[in-house]
């Protein structure tokens, strides 16, 4: 239950993400109450998750899942660079990810 609760930590840090871009474009009280809203639950998953799993584990992956999806988020819905070496350090990151939940 743990891995699922950061796995959705790191989902509401991509909505978050969002959020971020959306007041950047538009500053309206929806976008920073998305932001908000999407912060808040990202931090009670990770705190939730953190109760079994390791804190450095936890957060390493907390984080690459929020990287990640933010940068697959710019690639593919705001035409970010999708450039060759971009996506080699995207799956490293992901790698590093994998083997942290192998070891843990």
């Amino acid at each position: 239950m743990a891995w699922l609760s950061l796995i959705f930590a790191g989902l509401f840090e991509i909505v978050a993400v969002l959020g971020m871009n959306r007041i950047k474009r538009d500053n309206i009280v929806k976008a920073y109450l998305l932001f908000s809203g999407a912060i808040i639950l990202s931090f009670i998953c990770l705190s939730y998750s953190m109760r079994s799993l390791p804190m450095g584990t936890a957060y390493a992956i907390w984080t690459g899942i929020g990287t990640v999806g933010g940068a697959l988020v710019g690639m593919f819905l705001f035409g970010e660079s999708k450039e060759w070496r971009r996506a080699l350090f995207i799956a490293m990151v992901l790698a590093a990810a994998v083997g942290l939940k192998l070891i843990s």
